[in-house]
């Protein structure tokens, strides 16, 4: 079964660690992110964000949630 990000609402972000979301990899910075397709399951998804620069991975992360939050707000 595929989940799509934009089945799921409920992206938590917290500024107490601005590397939420984050995970590096042998030097790649991922985001990493759980959806629930369902009530009673989840699925944690991870995809490379194709940087070793953290500054970027923190761009990418926020270009990458805000365009998922514009797409609810349609």
């Amino acid at each position: 079964m595929t989940t799509t990000l934009t089945d799921h609402s409920g992206i938590r972000i917290t500024a107490a660690n601005p590397n939420h979301h984050l995970w590096n990899n042998h030097g790649t910075w991922f985001l990493h992110y759980t959806v629930h397709p369902t009530p009673f399951t989840k699925e944690r998804i991870r995809r490379s964000l194709g940087t070793k620069d953290l500054a970027t991975a923190r761009s990418r992360r926020d270009a990458f949630f805000g365009a998922l939050l514009g797409q609810h707000a349609a």
